[in-house]
């Protein structure tokens, strides 16, 4: 669960609504330190094999089926997840991920 401005956003929400945007592969949704918010709500996207994302076209895509403080306030693109043995994401990775790249 992500905790932002006081409210509980919960991650699986908002990544099966980026998921349905084609040219997604796959998502995660993590929630990162934020100042004013506590935390802000950051999805990582892996683009399909071949396909170059638009993210301004992939914030458009989410706008109408997100409340505004759900909306993902930054957006990562990665090669792949980091997944444990079982083949789960493991969201503690992506963070360390994302916060060591930005």
């Amino acid at each position: 669960m992500v905790v932002t401005g006081g409210v509980n956003v919960f991650p699986r929400e908002i990544e099966e609504i980026v998921a349905t945007f084609p040219g997604v592969q796959e998502v995660a949704v993590v929630g990162l330190p934020d100042e004013k918010w506590g935390e802000c709500v950051v999805a990582v996207v892996v683009p399909r094999v071949g396909v170059e994302l638009n993210l301004a076209d992939l914030q458009s895509h989410v706008e109408p089926k997100l409340a505004r403080y759900k909306q993902p306030r930054r957006w990562e693109v990665m090669g792949s997840l980091p997944r444990n043995a079982g083949g789960k994401v493991v969201k503690r990775d992506v963070i360390s991920q994302v916060t060591s790249e930005g």
